[in-house]
């Protein structure tokens, strides 16, 4: 039978695919200045991206459903950890070439830092069925976590320069493609990121006020 839509719809995806509709929606944001909306966005893209790797393991898939959700994953990555902190970074630099530069360099490191795990998942999952335990690299997902603290930290005066942004980018750049191999956080590891995503959502709400939504 004949396929209405291209592409695979089930409950395993719902979390990528509302992922990458986040860091469009604050990819959107940050070009229209409001900072804290669009960071709000990519701290949301990072919350869908860390369980839905989880939701996907709950059913049992096709060897075409598992290279599809490989795929689409890092898609929905390269947009939501690489674009949208490139557009905000580079928005927030007031369009200066130099951190546009900056940004666009960025956003290369991502692709190619995805596009590489692409290749090892697939060839890791043709031999062993057994769960990822490590990553090759910083996972891109780390700048939804560091990014809204740079900026807290900028928006409370204590980074003084909006030079600290391309910096965080260069610094993420490079260690998105070091070969340095970083243990995939487990349960106690996952509650401290939310941990902290929660603090700096509270510390947004209570010192910053609620103009940002």
């Amino acid at each position: 039978m004949k396929k209405k839509l291209l592409g695979y719809y089930d409950y395993t995806v719902v979390l990528t695919y509302c992922g990458m509709l986040s860091a469009f929606c604050g990819i959107l944001q940050a070009i229209g200045q409001n900072y804290w909306n669009a960071v709000f966005c990519l701290m949301l893209a990072g919350v869908c991206d860390m369980f839905d790797g989880t939701v996907a393991a709950t059913k049992m898939r096709t060897e075409s459903e598992k290279r599809f959700g490989i795929q689409i994953d890092s898609l929905s990555d390269l947009i939501s950890f690489g674009v949208l902190p490139g557009i905000f970074v580079y928005m927030i630099s007031g369009k200066n070439p130099l951190a546009g530069m900056t940004a666009s360099v960025f956003v290369l490191c991502a692709l190619i830092r995805l596009a590489y795990f692409n290749v090892l998942e697939e060839e890791r999952q043709k031999e062993t069925a057994e769960k990822r335990k490590s990553y090759l690299g910083v996972p891109v997902t780390t700048i939804a976590v560091l990014l809204p603290a740079v900026y807290l930290l900028y928006d409370y005066k204590l980074c003084k320069t909006v030079v600290c942004f391309p910096v965080l980018l260069i610094f993420m750049g490079i260690g998105y493609l070091s070969p340095i191999e970083i243990k995939k956080p487990g349960a106690v590891g996952k509650i401290a990121i939310i941990v902290l995503g929660i603090f700096e959502a509270v510390w947004m709400m209570l010192f910053m006020g609620w103009d940002m939504v």
